[in-house]
């Protein structure tokens, strides 16, 4: 897919400066477009990959922003959102409309800027274009606290209604033990770029062999029709013994194919992969047989592939998820030095994760709400002396 990538908020901005970097180091094709929007401006100095041009400070005539953040707070981030529209929409008419698929709005949802500012930009694009606009949404880990969990909750409905499809991607999931703030953050977002950019650049032309299965753009964009959230799984494994060169020879002389290796070991392999990523890799955990539809992405050296491996994956997923809704087609990458595989469960409709979210959220407003009160009668008794003898200025 060709998309115009949109990073809003902190965490947004930070991903889509690893899609970047991702394909800067990797020669794939998926940003033709990127943007990085945002009320705190050190945040927007931090982006390496993002040019400067495209850095959008918002909220600066804000009496409670002025450039420095939206201090956790959706209403704030959805508020400057609306009011700085025009900058928004200035930046995006370098958006080349006629070479892309789609619109991808990514936020962390636990902050203020991007869980109340991203659906909004969503639901602009989607009045303005004809493009289809998909959501990429992070939620914070559960040890952050009430307060993400309960602007996370608030967000996902309104990213949700806002996009054709959000993926999720759950810091829970991915965060190491023992792992610092910023590493764990650093490892999530390369972690979202591998997986995106694997799934959705499948296809392009961008220089890379073109097979006959090989995806494209419609397939993608057809999975992600169903709404709601979806969620990615991912695998990876090192190349079979034999130097790059004598696959690559083998793959010119057999079209990408080598029929006596289409059995056996790269059968196992393919279907492996496939297995092990939906079992084990989801951006976000949920129940695979709640899947509307799904789609799986083989990416590598064309003498690494298997047709039949392909097809007993998709068989595989077809009885795990009920759904005959299930496309699968590869992705050649002469250069890769590893056969990866991504796999999209779309509009998966039981996420334990998202319950526990909701959960947590529910307990978090009522003890916001209890702290707020038990904090003005505190002042109360603080300022005002017991006896009612003093009359304030």
């Amino acid at each position: 897919m060709n998309l115009a990538v949109i990073g809003f908020g902190n965490a947004g901005g930070k991903v889509v400066d690893k899609l970047l970097a991702f394909e800067s180091n990797t020669g794939r094709s998926l940003c033709r477009f990127a943007l990085a929007v945002n009320s705190a401006e050190i945040d927007l100095a931090k982006l390496d990959y993002v040019p400067r041009d495209n850095r959008i400070l918002i909220g600066q005539t804000d009496q409670r922003v002025k450039g420095r953040g939206a201090g956790a707070d959706p209403e704030v981030g959805a508020t400057i959102a609306r009011q700085d529209h025009h900058e928004i929409e200035r930046a995006m008419d370098g958006v080349p409309i006629h070479d892309i698929d789609g619109f991808l709005v990514v936020a962390g949802l636990g902050g203020g800027t991007g869980s109340g500012g991203a659906p909004v930009l969503a639901e602009t694009l989607s009045d303005r274009y004809a493009e289809p606009v998909y959501g990429l949404g992070v939620l914070p880990s559960a040890d952050e606290g009430g307060r993400p969990a309960f602007n996370a909750a608030r967000s996902l409905t309104s990213f949700t209604e806002a996009t054709e499809n959000l993926v999720l991607f759950d810091n829970d999931t991915w965060r190491q033990h023992g792992d610092s703030v910023e590493m764990g953050y650093d490892r999530t977002n390369e972690e979202i770029a591998r997986r995106v950019v694997t799934l959705l650049a499948a296809g392009e032309l961008d220089g890379s062999q073109i097979s006959e299965a090989a995806m494209d753009s419609s397939d993608v964009k057809r999975t992600l029709a169903t709404g709601g959230v979806s969620s990615i799984a991912f695998a990876s494994s090192g190349l079979e013994s034999g130097t790059r060169e004598e696959k690559g020879l083998i793959s010119r002389f057999t079209n990408g194919h080598d029929e006596d290796r289409d059995d056996g070991d790269l059968t196992m392999k393919v279907h492996g992969l496939v297995r092990k990523a939906v079992k084990s890799r989801l951006t976000i955990p949920a129940e695979i047989d709640s899947a509307e539809r799904s789609l799986i992405v083989v990416s590598g050296p064309p003498s690494e592939f298997s047709q039949k491996g392909m097809r007993r994956a998709r068989e595989w997923l077809e009885r795990e998820t009920d759904s005959v809704e299930i496309l699968a087609g590869d992705d050649p990458r002469e250069g890769a030095d590893r056969l990866s595989v991504a796999v999209l469960l779309s509009n998966v409709t039981r996420v334990d994760r998202i319950d526990a979210l909701q959960d947590q959220a529910v307990d978090a407003k009522s003890n916001i709400q209890q702290q707020a009160d038990t904090r003005e009668d505190e002042i109360n008794d603080l300022i005002t002396d017991d006896g009612g003898e003093l009359d304030p200025i």
